[in-house]
């Protein structure tokens, strides 16, 4: 569920990050948009493994409850020699942490609201708590809560731990060389088919997955200063409304490298907004014109304004890369997985390889964001890209971590490689496009490209 933000202050955030070791938080469930009941809680939070509940009231407090167990509700009471209830306030330095009575159980696990004894969330299906001390845990009310029952939010976190592989799971070099080799790949690419003077890219993925990100950061490497030449920002709704194509220059003023990123309209869970399926069909096979604005009621059509009725091999997409925020996999739901799967269903029908771009791994995992070079020595980053790789059917092999330029002023060279090892396999892919054209029907006319690198001849859309 994207677009969902924590209430945590950056306070309050470090103050319970306190209570754990080295671990990560990932938002399961928020009760303003889940809802403030049982269900939606069970929905959301059964069977996540170790998780931690953070509770809102008017008073002021932060607090909750924190069990390493699963809520499976089995009707049992839980005993988790590890489970404590919190408080956090805005007027202590550090959080008050109580851990539970010897020989009593931590919760029990029952269909209703969280019921740790001393406290019991979403008491009756409504936002308020039950606050009963000494039951299972002992503490003074004022210092829990303040007498505040009532709950204006509530959330629930898996807590991940973080830990680094002994030996990466990919080499790379990270020194100034590498990145110089990187770019010269890029820079001396040349399509199978001499005709085809660029490779084309589509960037497709959720809202606030960071597709325009990438390109502004990948022509900001090549440029050598920070640019921001397409549209990108952090609201809940696709920033990007048209269909674009961008191309970059190798430095200011510099000449155009052998790549076109093309950026597209982020789509959403419901089947009626965000970009239509139907419409990456027609951008692949090359019928969707540059700044084509997107109709949120309907896909183009033939008569559009923005179609292009007849379509070369330069027009067609040869490489498509899905883009998933790596920092928020934990919320994709079933509809958004139903669209990558369809959207595969079509590029594979159409013969286009494809690959994942994982952006955002520093916010993912703290040891990326420590240092980067610990990307592939992550165990979380490596969880969760064997996890996307499965729920998208796509190779393992073919998950790429990067990292956008965000708030940055200046370039960080294992930035850059990061993201120009992802370039270079987006080109490598479009070769696999143009060598696997023979075998689609069109021998006759790649051989017509072949020999005449001026003539353009139309490709039909059935062609592919």
């Amino acid at each position: 569920m994207f677009g969902i933000t924590s209430a945590l202050s950056e306070e309050q955030q470090k103050k319970l990050l306190s209570l754990f070791g080295r671990v990560r938080l990932h938002l399961l469930y928020k009760a303003s948009k889940h809802g403030f009941t049982a269900a939606a809680f069970h929905n959301r939070c059964d069977l996540q493994g170790p998780t931690v509940i953070v509770a809102y009231n008017p008073a002021g407090f932060a607090f909750g409850a924190y069990t390493s167990k699963d809520y499976t509700q089995c009707g049992q009471p839980i005993y988790d020699q590890e489970a404590f209830v919190y408080s956090i306030t805005a007027g202590e330095n550090k959080p008050l942490r109580v851990a539970g009575i010897t020989g009593q159980s931590a919760f029990t696990d029952v269909g209703t609201g969280p019921n740790f004894g001393a406290l019991v969330f979403l008491h009756g299906d409504q936002p308020a708590i039950l606050s009963s001390p000494g039951v299972g845990f002992n503490f003074e009310a004022p210092a829990m809560h303040g007498g505040s029952l009532d709950l204006n939010e509530m959330e629930v976190y898996r807590v991940e731990g973080v830990s680094l592989l002994a030996e990466p799971c990919r080499d790379t070099q990270w020194t100034a060389e590498r990145k110089q080799h990187l770019m010269k790949s890029v820079n001396d690419y040349k399509p199978e088919i001499k005709a085809v003077h660029q490779a084309r890219v589509l960037l497709v993925g959720p809202v606030g997955s960071g597709k325009s990100s990438f390109f502004n950061s990948i022509s900001s490497a090549f440029r050598g200063n920070m640019t921001s030449q397409a549209i990108a920002g952090t609201a809940g709704k696709s920033v990007t409304t048209q269909f674009r194509t961008y191309t970059i220059k190798a430095g200011k003023g510099g000449k155009l490298l052998p790549l076109i990123l093309c950026d597209t309209m982020g789509f959403e869970e419901n089947a009626e907004a965000g970009l239509d399926i139907e419409d990456i069909v027609s951008i692949c096979k090359g019928h969707v014109k540059d700044r084509y604005q997107f109709s949120p009621s309907a896909p183009i059509q033939e008569n559009s304004p923005g179609y292009k009725k007849h379509v070369t091999l330069t027009d067609m997409i040869h490489c498509v890369v899905y883009v998933v925020d790596a920092s928020k996999v934990s919320l994709l739901k079933q509809k958004m997985l139903d669209k990558f799967a369809a959207i595969r269903r079509k590029s594979n029908q159409l013969g286009i390889p494809q690959l994942l771009l994982m952006t955002k791994v520093d916010e993912a995992c703290p040891l990326v964001a420590q240092d980067l070079k610990n990307v592939y020595r992550s165990v979380y980053i490596q969880k969760v890209s064997r996890d996307l790789s499965e729920a998208l059917g796509i190779p393992l092999s073919c998950v790429l971590p990067v990292k956008n330029y965000s708030n940055e002023l200046d370039l960080d060279q294992k930035t850059d490689i990061l993201l120009l090892t992802a370039v270079v396999q987006m080109l490598n892919y479009a070769d696999n496009f143009f060598e696997n054209l023979d075998t689609e029907g069109i021998k006759d006319q790649l051989d017509l490209y072949r020999s005449n690198d001026h003539l353009r001849p139309s490709i039909e859309h059935n062609a592919v």
